[in-house]
C-alpha cells in the first residue's frame, strides 16, 4: 500500500497555475481547456485499486505498439481506453505505415535506403512537412524504424506485397499498407480499404497473448504525480460505470490518447478558423479529446513544434467524400452492418465527380474550383461568409446538385445512404435554399443569393469557361428537378502538435526538464508533422522499452 499521504487538491491547483503549464497559455486559457480542473484531481489516492508495471492512456497504434514492446522487455501492463473497443483512429485508416531506412520490405523490392536519408529527408528546409520538425526526434525515429518495422512483422503484422512512394518528404519509397484483418471477424466495419484494423488487431492479439490488461469504456480524468510540479508521475484516475479507478504505473504512464482534433477549444488555439462546424477524420469511431495533453499540461507538461499545426502542409484536412453525411472522412465508407451505424447514420454519396456539382457556402456562394483539393481550397471553405452568427469559421460547405448528375453518378439519395440533417432537396433552386436547416447552418441561405449562384455556374457551363474560379471546362449544368444539397463540410484530419518529449519519448516540462514516468507517443506527441502510422509505432515501441528497462519502481 502507498503510505504517502494525499497532496491537498488546492495546493496542486496553485502551484500549477504558479509555475504554468506550457508557455503561452495564461490562467484564462488553461480554465477554458479544464486543464486547471485536472491539476486539481491529480492528488495520489490512499490506495491504488489496480498495479502495473507500465500504464497507457490509450489503446490505439501508439499505445498498442507501446505495451508490446514493454512486455517484451518484462513489463507488466495495464491500458485504458474510453472507447469499447480497441484501435483508436488507427481501427478505421488506410494501415499505410511509412518505415524505411532499409526494411526488409525495401530490400525484397529494391529500394535503397539507410537511417541517414530518413532523418537527412525529414529535416528538409525545403519541404513544409519536415521544416519545423524537432531534429532530435526525427533522428531517433529515423534510427528505430527498421527495428519498428521487423517489430511489426514478429508480432503478426502483415503487409501488402507491394513498395509506395516516395511520399511527403521522403525522396524513397518507404510507405506500405498493411492487410486488413478478416471481415468475418472484424466488429467496426466491412469496408475493404479499412486496412488498419490488420495493425491494431494483430497488435492487441500479441499483447493479451503476452499477458497485457485491457480496460475498455475505462475514460481517464487525470494523471498522477507527487506534486504537479515536482516527483515522479505514479499513475492515473480513470472512471468506469460512474467510479473512480486509480491505476499505478511503477514504471512509466504513457500518454496516448491520439491528440486534440476533436476538441474544439483546444485546436482553436492554433487556428481560430477551426469551429465547431468541422468534423473529424476517425469519428464516430473514436474522438480525439485533447484528454491526454490537458492531463499531461496539469502536471507540469508543454506544448511543442506548435508551428506544424497550421503550416498548411500534409494531412491536417481533407475534402469531404462522402456527400450527405455528417462523417465524410474520404478514407472510410461506413456501412449499415456497423455496429456503431447508429451513430454514423448515414454512408454517404461517394465516387464524387466534381463536375457533376458546385459547392456553395452558407451564404449560397461559390468559392472555389470545385476540383481542387489543396490548402488554397480549405482556406477558401473557412473563409467568412457575412451568413452567420459568428464570424470565425467559414460554416458548412454544400454541394448542390441536380436530377440529372444522380443519374450520371448513380446514386441512391435516400437513407441510410445519406442523413436529413445533412441533405435536402426541392423542386426548386429557391426551395432548396429554404429546406437547408442545420445545427451548424446559423442563419437560413438566401434563396436569391443561391438562385443566382445556379445561373451564374450555368452560363459557365454554356461558355466554356469558369470565369470566377477557373474550374476546367465546366460540363454539366444544374437545371433538372429535383435538386439537392449535401454537406461537404471539410474534415480535420490530423493532430500536428502535441506535447514535448525527448528521443526517449519522456515528456518534458516548461522548463525544459524530464516529468519522471511521464512517456507520451502517437498524435499526442508534438515536434514531429509527419502523417501516417509510422511515427505512432515507433516512439510507441520506445516508450514501452525505455519505460521496461528504465523506469524506476517508487
Amino acid at each position: 500500500m502507498d503510505t504517502k499521504k494525499p497532496v491537498d487538491p488546492e495546493v496542486n491547483r496553485r502551484d500549477f497555475l504558479k509555475t504554468g503549464a506550457t508557455a503561452g497559455l495564461g490562467a484564462g486559457a488553461l480554465a477554458m481547456l479544464g486543464v486547471e480542473e485536472a491539476a486539481a484531481q491529480s492528488a495520489a489516492p490512499r490506495r491504488w485499486d489496480v498495479t502495473a508495471d507500465f500504464v497507457t492512456i490509450g489503446a490505439g497504434v501508439s499505445g498498442l505498439a507501446a505495451a508490446v514492446s514493454a512486455l517484451e522487455h518484462g513489463a507488466t501492463v495495464v491500458m485504458v481506453d474510453e472507447n469499447f473497443d480497441i484501435g483508436g483512429h488507427g481501427m478505421v485508416s488506410g494501415g499505410i505505415v511509412h518505415l524505411g531506412g532499409g526494411t526488409s520490405r525495401q530490400k525484397k523490392h529494391g529500394v535503397e535506403d539507410s537511417a541517414d536519408q530518413v532523418f537527412l529527408d525529414w529535416v528538409r528546409h525545403d519541404h513544409l512537412e519536415s521544416r519545423y520538425s524537432d531534429r532530435e526526434l526525427v533522428r531517433a525515429f529515423a534510427d528505430e524504424n527498421v527495428a519498428t518495422f521487423e517489430f511489426l512483422i514478429r508480432n503478426g503484422v502483415q503487409f501488402l506485397d507491394e513498395s509506395r512512394g516516395p511520399e511527403a518528404a521522403s525522396t524513397v519509397a518507404r510507405q506500405g499498407a498493411t492487410v486488413q484483418w478478416p471481415i468475418k471477424s472484424e466488429l467496426i466495419t466491412s469496408v475493404p480499404s479499412r486496412r488498419g484494423s490488420g495493425l491494431v488487431r494483430a497488435l492487441e492479439k500479441t499483447a493479451r497473448a503476452k499477458g497485457a490488461r485491457i480496460l475498455l469504456r475505462h475514460k481517464m480524468t487525470s494523471i498522477v504525480r507527487e506534486t504537479p510540479s515536482s516527483g515522479r508521475v505514479l499513475g492515473i484516475l480513470a472512471t468506469y460505470e460512474g467510479k473512480t479507478v486509480s491505476i499505478r504505473g511503477t514504471k512509466g504512464v504513457l500518454v496516448a490518447t491520439g491528440g486534440h482534433s476533436s476538441n474544439v477549444t483546444f485546436r482553436r488555439i492554433f487556428d481560430p478558423r477551426r469551429t465547431e462546424e468541422y468534423q473529424v477524420a476517425g469519428e464516430p469511431y473514436s474522438r480525439q479529446t485533447g484528454d491526454g495533453e490537458i492531463a499531461a499540461m496539469a502536471v507540469g507538461a508543454s506544448l511543442w513544434g506548435t508551428a506544424n499545426q497550421t503550416i498548411e502542409a500534409g494531412m491536417h484536412m481533407d475534402k469531404t467524400a462522402h456527400i450527405g453525411c455528417r462523417w465524410g472522412y474520404s478514407s472510410l465508407h461506413w456501412q449499415p452492418d456497423s455496429p456503431i451505424f447508429d451513430r454514423v447514420r448515414a454512408s454517404g454519396l461517394t465516387r464524387v465527380n466534381w463536375q457533376n456539382a458546385i459547392l456553395v457556402n452558407q451564404a449560397g456562394k461559390r468559392f472555389w474550383n470545385e476540383m481542387d483539393d489543396s490548402h488554397a481550397f480549405f482556406a477558401a471553405a473557412m473563409a467568412y461568409s457575412g451568413n452567420s452568427t459568428k464570424v470565425n469559421g467559414g460554416g458548412p460547405i454544400w454541394a448542390v446538385f441536380d436530377h440529372d448528375a444522380v443519374v450520371r453518378q448513380e446514386w441512391d439519395p435516400r437513407p441510410p445512404h445519406v442523413d436529413p440533417e445533412y441533405f435536402f432537396s426541392a423542386d426548386t433552386v429557391a426551395e432548396l435554399a429554404r429546406r437547408i436547416a442545420n445545427p451548424y447552418q446559423t442563419r437560413p441561405m438566401p434563396a436569391g443569393v443561391l438562385q443566382e449562384t445556379v445561373a451564374r455556374y450555368n452560363s459557365f457551363v454554356d461558355s466554356g469557361a469558369d470565369a470566377d474560379f477557373n474550374k476546367p471546362t465546366p460540363r454539366y449544368k444544374i437545371q433538372t428537378p429535383p435538386f439537392y444539397a449535401a454537406w461537404s463540410t471539410p474534415i480535420i484530419h490530423d493532430t500536428l502538435t502535441g506535447l514535448r518529449t525527448n528521443a526517449k519519448a519522456q515528456v518534458i516540462d516548461v522548463r525544459g526538464e524530464v516529468i519522471p514516468g511521464l512517456y507520451c507517443a502517437g498524435e499526442s506527441q508534438g515536434g514531429f508533422a509527419q502523417h501516417g502510422l509510422g511515427r505512432a509505432t515507433v516512439f510507441g515501441r520506445i516508450a514501452g522499452r525505455e519505460a521496461a528497462l528504465n523506469g524506476a519502481r517508487t
